[in-house]
């Protein structure tokens, strides 16, 4: 008989464990799951004897699982024999059928993705109907990228990847092996973010420069102890860099360019500059007629200094000054470009 003490709660995380077909599971994994759950839960540890005689009783009454035994990265590992089975399994009420049936039409853009073909089988057994869509996408995930579905479920199950990756104009492609934490958009294109096998270092991978995708399940899943969505806040873009400070950029727009600016901020740390403060900054730059004054706070990228740049004339960078360099330098560039067009 196994312990009672805690059964119930050894039993759903077993379950969990046996039901996953992303993860290889001895009875050492068992063990250090469950007691990791229950050291979380101010319970006491239980030991292998323990575990073993939960999953004994898991394939009896009054839960009759067949479970199978195969042979996976070096160890002997168990899981459920039919991938659908779960010991907590029950019916959906009329209640959860109606909020799944809108939450499906809502999430009809993701219809015909990798990993995600289980959505219209769902659909389907709901009865949810083909309808005009109330809320539409600017772009949709299915056209940037075959491997959408495919990290989503990844991430989910905290599942090592190996990316078969190619840089713009780089021939040889490159073997990365990534634990990823969160897909991200940015600027009409998708991106996986990670940290990578060797230097476990932050990176970003844009979806449409992989080859392809292999799960690796024998590679331990690296758990961030950090916040991967706060790293972000920071940064315009997806381009983040540990050794460079959050800088306070003061910028000046026309009278034409601030109104957009102002409703549709280009960072999160958007802020107005007025009253005493605008009137020192009117009287530094006599030159500038009209315009806006506010700042921003955030670390300098790529991104950043595209953004800057895509105003042209109708914003500039007051301070610091290497950002107003490095606006002043693309922009020149681009300028010469230009007049080498023209003689």
């Amino acid at each position: 008989m196994p312990n009672t003490k805690n059964f119930i709660l050894r039993c759903m995380v077993l379950d969990e464990m046996l039901s996953d077909r992303h993860h290889y599971y001895d009875i050492h994994d068992f063990v250090e799951k469950v007691n990791d759950k229950l050291e979380k839960d101010c319970y006491e540890k239980v030991t292998r004897r323990c575990i073993e005689k939960d999953l004994k009783a898991i394939e009896y009454e009054p839960f009759y699982a067949e479970l199978e035994t195969y042979p996976a990265a070096g160890k002997i590992c168990k899981r459920y024999k039919d991938p659908e089975f779960s010991i907590f399994k029950k019916k959906l009420s009329n209640d959860e059928k109606l909020l799944l049936k809108e939450v499906l039409g809502t999430l009809g853009q993701f219809d015909g993705l990798d990993n995600f073909t289980w959505l219209g089988t769902l659909a389907k057994g709901l009865g949810v109907k083909t309808k005009e869509p109330i809320i539409e996408f600017s772009t949709s995930p299915m056209g940037q990228s075959p491997f959408l579905g495919q990290l989503f479920t990844a991430i989910s199950n905290h599942v090592a990847v190996e990316l078969t990756y190619q840089k713009f104009n780089v021939e040889n492609t490159q073997q990365i092996i990534i634990h990823p934490y969160k897909l991200k958009q940015y600027n009409n294109r998708w991106y996986v973010l990670g940290i990578t096998n060797e230097d476990y270092l932050t990176g970003n991978y844009p979806l449409d420069r992989i080859i392809e995708i292999v799960e690796r399940p024998e590679i331990k899943f690296r758990k961030t102890t950090e916040d991967i969505t706060e790293q972000f806040e920071d940064v315009i873009g997806v381009t983040v860099y540990q050794d460079r400070p959050v800088e306070k950029i003061i910028l000046w727009a026309s009278d034409d360019a601030y109104p957009y600016i102002e409703t549709k901020p280009m960072h999160g740390s958007f802020k107005p500059i007025r009253n005493e403060k605008a009137d020192a900054l009117r009287a530094e730059y006599p030159k500038l007629s009209g315009g806006h004054f506010f700042q921003l706070e955030c670390i300098e990228n790529y991104e950043l200094i595209r953004e800057l740049c895509s105003f042209g004339k109708e914003l500039l960078v007051l301070s610091p000054q290497h950002i107003q360099e490095a606006v002043f330098e693309r922009v020149s560039s681009h300028n010469n470009e230009y007049l080498k067009l023209r003689t």
